[in-house]
């Protein structure tokens, strides 16, 4: 029986964190001796895509009532496709939404935030981030069917290439009794969540208009920027660039900080980053104590000089 898993995409187009679904899927199969199947809600990506991460079966649900997104309809229309026992997400706002409720409709367990590849299928289990990322869990699941969504950048989009086929299923699914209050959107910048670099800034930057230089050294990266909580509430910065307990929480390969005490609540949020490097003019700031790499100086001297270097090291 095939592994099935979600391909999400944000106005049709697919997202990092859907390949690297598939790639996990794909994993999961090779393991059992079964295919993958992924499904999708509206693409506009070609299905190609998806078999290079391992899919030899794509079914694209086409639906013009699910234009818009809700977690209920959505996950209505993925339960009238998906016939197997394993069903894989990507840890995303949207389908983390989708998720819970397909576990309602199947009756089957909901494992989130996963970590690596099952420790065992029968029964299953699995490694898990809990605690807001501070702990992990070995969680097991007794029920006929599981449904898994994995944490954002911990096992990669890795490419499995095969050939696939797909399938077209046309659907007409009651979308109008679920209002949506929010959804991400496809913004044309690097996304926050997905990025294997981010560049993030506290109220040690002083002022708004001191952001130019945490942005030119993000550009010079290629990564993607952040901020505090103190900032997003400030205004400094929009929301959808907090990072913490109540914002986001990512798993970049390098998370840089700048001028962030490094309260517990931010750490929540960052704890999963492969490195960390901190830059801050406070020598006792609690966030050296959780850094791979710390700085101690004057963030105004240190980054321009840093965003300098990283230039004529590219540029060599």
């Amino acid at each position: 029986m095939a592994i099935f898993v979600y391909a999400e995409n944000i106005n049709g187009v697919y997202k990092k964190a859907a390949f690297e679904a598939v790639a996990y899927a794909k994993s999961i199969a090779e393991n059992a001796g079964d295919s993958v199947t992924a499904i999708s809600v509206n693409p506009t990506d070609s299905s190609d895509l998806l078999y290079k991460y391992g899919a030899e079966k794509v079914i694209n649900i086409k639906d013009e009532g699910l234009k818009n997104f809700s977690a209920k309809a959505f996950a209505q229309a993925v339960n009238e496709v998906f016939e197997g026992k394993i069903i894989v997400f990507p840890h995303t706002t949207d389908a983390s939404s989708v998720a819970p409720m397909l576990s309602i409709l199947k009756n089957y367990s909901l494992i989130t935030n996963v970590l690596e590849t099952p420790e065992n299928l029968s029964p299953f289990q699995v490694k898990r981030k809990a605690f807001s990322g501070k702990g992990f869990m070995h969680a097991k699941s007794e029920t006929e069917g599981v449904i898994l969504t994995v944490s954002q950048n911990s096992f990669g989009a890795k490419e499995n290439p095969v050939s696939g086929t797909e399938e077209i299923k046309n659907l007409s699914v009651s979308n109008d009794d679920t209002k949506v209050l929010s959804h991400e959107q496809s913004t044309g910048k690097l996304d926050l969540k997905e990025a294997e670099i981010v560049v993030s800034a506290g109220r040690g930057m002083k002022a708004a208009e001191n952001w130019g230089m945490i942005e030119d050294l993000a550009n010079v990266l290629g990564a993607a920027t952040a901020c505090s909580k103190p900032v997003s509430d400030i205004g400094w910065r929009p929301h959808s660039e907090h990072v913490g307990q109540t914002g986001k929480a990512i798993a970049p390969n390098l998370y840089v900080a700048v001028g962030i005490s490094g309260a517990i609540q931010h750490l929540a949020g960052v704890n999963s980053s492969k490195t960390i490097v901190v830059i801050n003019n406070d020598p006792e700031a609690p966030f050296f104590k959780s850094a791979d790499y710390g700085v101690v100086g004057d963030a105004f001297q240190i980054i321009p000089a840093l965003t300098e270097k990283i230039k004529a090291l590219k540029g060599a």
